[in-house]
């Protein structure tokens, strides 16, 4: 979603008013209904600054990247909540209910999650923590992608972005196959959002094959953007920004393949580059 404002334009020394498109980003309050002792709880887990759209595939992500559910089948409903407001008449609250779920520990949730869009994982700094909600690491043998999909992946990425073109100010993931077709993208003002939507919508549609697929981001791949990919099995993600140095160890640690700078005529590989077919 994007909205016009009208702006000052400075070009070769000219000024000109003219109407410039703006990516909306809004509070997103997301929910979890579960059951304790037998009774029916809710309780506020998490705010996001979002775009608006696609919010039920983020939640769902959210919910299974952060190990909240261990499979998307345990989210038995996702409803919007709250009263229509603000100036693009929208419900800012989101609520899952969940099943099967035992030992929540509500007041954990809330401190490891308040996010917002330009934060992220805002203080989950240990790679250790990782290791207690994911074990295995990654099989090395697969995916196997050639260097020519992933130097096109930035072009691919764009092409899906419909929000990007008209503002310049919004985020994509995308899932592409190795043969360079692009299976699902999702776009938000936010990067960990787009991947949380992106996740959220190719796990609940079975969409993953983790033999013959990869994620591209726009922007920098940190730690967080690594973790969301990893909860997933993702084998390789490609950022055309730089990855920070945790997003490097951790993608180390598990056996991922990390790419960053990737444009048209080149990418870093920084770790596990066994997976890229170099040979046309």
């Amino acid at each position: 979603m994007d909205i016009k404002y009208k702006v000052i334009k400075l070009k070769n020394n000219n000024t000109e008013e003219i109407k410039d498109s703006v990516s909306i980003e809004e509070p997103l309050e997301m929910i979890l209904k579960f059951k304790k002792s037998g009774k029916w709880q809710t309780e506020n887990i998490s705010i996001t600054m979002r775009t608006p759209g696609n919010d039920e595939d983020l939640i769902a992500g959210f919910l299974y990247n952060e190990k909240i559910v261990d499979n998307i089948e345990q989210i038995k409903k996702i409803e919007k909540k709250g009263e229509i407001v603000g100036d693009y008449n929208l419900q800012n609250k989101i609520e899952a209910t969940i099943n099967d779920i035992k030992n929540i520990d509500i007041g954990k949730l809330k401190r490891n999650f308040l996010t917002n869009s330009s934060c992220g994982v805002c203080g989950k700094t240990s790679l250790d923590s990782l290791e207690i909600i994911k074990s295995n690491k990654l099989d090395l043998s697969f995916p196997k992608i050639s260097k020519k999909v992933i130097l096109n992946s930035p072009k691919l990425l764009i092409n899906e972005q419909s929000e990007f073109s008209k503002t310049g100010g919004i985020h994509a993931s995308a899932l592409i196959d190795k043969s360079g077709k692009v299976i699902a993208t999702r776009e938000d003002v936010g990067r960990h959002n787009a991947l949380d939507k992106l996740i959220g919508h190719v796990q609940k549609n079975k969409l993953i094959d983790n033999h013959s697929q990869f994620i591209a981001c726009s922007g920098r791949l940190n730690f967080e953007l690594i973790q969301k990919g990893l909860m997933s099995n993702i084998g390789i993600m490609a950022g055309v920004g730089a990855p920070t140095s945790l997003a490097v160890d951790l993608a180390k640690r598990f056996g991922m393949t990390l790419l960053g700078f990737v444009k048209k005529e080149s990418f870093n590989i920084y770790t596990n580059k066994e997976r890229i077919i170099f040979k046309d």
